[in-house]
Parts: structure tokens; sequence; C-alpha cells
């Protein structure tokens, strides 16, 4: 035998180069094989129901996907902006008062929740406050509501200076 027709070991199998070279072939297709189309999900809507020529046009349903009520991601970003501030205001203090004595960190860590604490009271009663308002119930005008918008202009000199005025 030479040394070409002697079996392979391929995976722990020993294989022929012809049934070693059909397997390294089936392992390159499966690999280079195309994959199924993918779906593609609409990222817009477009309503093509055509408008009344006069009076209401029915109402058209429009999921809501927010994850976080507006509110909240409010709260989250003066959060945000309270650490922030608070991170400032103990740096500074430190800057400050590392002149006048030799203060610790433990003690601009004090200062900081302090400042934080009080920052956090304010932002908390706050929100408590606005969303008490924003509860009382407000008085909606259900009856027609017509707009007269009159605009004039007027063109004059010698470069045709346009000048626009909107009347209501």
């Amino acid at each position: 035998m030479t040394d070409h027709e002697q079996p392979r070991t391929v995976w722990g199998l020993r294989m022929s180069d012809a049934a070693a070279n059909a397997e390294a072939r089936r392992i390159i297709d499966e690999v280079y094989r195309p994959a199924a189309p993918v779906r593609q999900i609409p990222t817009y809507f477009k309503d093509d129901t055509p408008s009344p020529p006069f009076g209401d046009a029915e109402p058209v349903h429009q999921d809501d996907r927010r994850i976080v009520p507006a509110w909240a991601a409010g709260v989250a970003v003066a959060s945000l902006g309270i650490g922030a501030g608070t991170t400032g205001i103990g740096c500074g203090a430190w800057l400050v008062l590392k002149g006048f004595a030799s203060m610790s960190v433990t003690g601009v860590i004090a200062m900081g929740a302090l400042f934080t604490g009080l920052a956090f009271a304010v932002l908390s009663i706050g929100v408590a406050f606005s969303r008490a308002r924003r509860s009382v119930s407000r008085a909606v005008y259900t009856g027609p509501v017509t707009k007269n918008t009159l605009v004039t202009t007027h063109t004059r000199g010698a470069f045709a200076r346009s000048h626009t005025h909107l009347h209501n």
C-alpha cells in the first residue's frame, strides 16, 4: 500500500481519501447553503383610507407601544441630573475644603449624601404634586371649531421684498 492509499482518520473514523473528500464537500456545502429569507417586519404604517370630503372622519386605532410612561422617564432623567449635580457639588466641596482643612473622602461622601437626599426629596414632592394636579378633570369642548385665517401679501420695492401678514 502506498501513502495515498492509506485510510485517513477523520473525526475518530478511519476513511479512505474518497470518503474523506466526500465528507468535507458535504460539510462545506452545508455551511455555505443559503439561509431561508428572514421575514421583514414593517417599520411604518400608511393608512390609505380616503378622508371624507366633509364632516368628521372615523377614528383610527393607534397602538401605544411605549414601554415606560412619560412621567417615569422624566423622573429617571431628573434622577440622573441629581446624581451628576451631587457629584459636582461634592467634588467642589472637596476642592474648597481641602485647602481649609484635611477633610477626608468619607466626609465628602457624607455631604454628598445630604445633598442627594435633599434633591431626591424635592424631586419626589414635585412628582407627587404634578401627578395630583394632572388627575383633576378638565372641561373638554366638543362643539364645532371654525378657524378663519386671512393672509395678505404686499410686494414692494425694486428688489421685490414681500411682506406677509396673518390676520386671525
